[in-house]
């Protein structure tokens, strides 16, 4: 059984319906973010992912240096990897040209190589390991990449694929629920499923998040980015505020 001394050593919430409920709006509000910086500012995908990384790269910071966890301070690095990761691989994809379904297997090879590395280096991925400044690093570069692969996977889907924004949603919720069935009903690794579910948040939030400002001859609602992205900042804090957050319980 963990004790208080052992959750106040953790960095990182305890993994429950609230943390993938904020989650999903971190991500949406990454896809809304992004783009309204990006498209609406017309500082294009370049510059936008320019400023996003020296927030990013200032919050990881701040939460590396912490001593102990601050659900402020983590969701806030959230909310900054969701954006950079929106903005990046927007760029990747059609500044660079190598199309959403490159874009994808690129960041999957960026990710799995990250988990990969995490996992010779420190012997586990689960994020019960994640205490130490070497562990946060590569958790932190570990979330940056499933959320930029995410961007590029929801514009693929609702895109390339032809399966619009709401079919996409359709698309990742249902492969949300074969993994909590399997987190429930099956023997599978909780660290793999824990991750497969953070990657597939990313592509719902963006396919949502595409549908609320995206024009209507497009499938969208045409909302404003900067009112869509003000709506969900919001309810990130009183979901942040209202309820009580603990830190995950460490491993020995």
């Amino acid at each position: 059984m963990s004790t208080d001394a052992d959750r106040a050593l953790s960095k990182v919430p305890e993994v429950t319906l609230l943390f993938w409920v904020i989650k999903i709006a971190c991500t949406t509000l990454g896809e809304t973010g992004g783009d309204a910086v990006s498209m609406s500012m017309n500082l294009g995908y370049l510059t936008a992912t320019a400023i996003f990384a020296v927030i990013f790269l200032g919050f990881v910071a701040a939460q590396v240096v912490a001593r102990r966890f601050h659900p402020v301070l983590y969701w806030a690095t959230i909310i900054a990897t969701t954006t950079v990761g929106t903005t990046l691989a927007d760029f990747a994809d059609r500044s660079l040209g190598i199309g959403y379904a490159g874009g994808s297997a690129l960041l999957l090879a960026l990710l799995l190589g990250s988990l990969g590395l995490w996992y010779w280096t420190m012997g586990s991925v689960s994020i019960s390991t994640v205490a130490s400044p070497k562990s946060e690093m590569f958790y932190w570069m570990t979330i940056m990449f499933s959320q930029t692969l995410g961007t590029a996977l929801g514009d693929w889907t609702a895109d390339d694929a032809g399966m619009g924004y709401l079919g996409g949603a359709a698309i990742f919720i249902g492969l949300l629920a074969l993994i909590a069935a399997a987190y429930f009903w099956t023997n599978l690794s909780h660290t793999l499923l824990f991750w497969a579910a953070f990657v597939v948040t990313r592509p719902l939030g963006a396919v949502v998040g595409d549908f609320l400002d995206k024009p209507l001859d497009h499938g969208g609602l045409a909302l404003s980015r900067y009112t869509a992205s003000a709506t969900l900042l919001l309810f990130v804090i009183a979901c942040v505020f209202l309820f009580r957050h603990r830190a995950a319980a460490r491993s020995h």
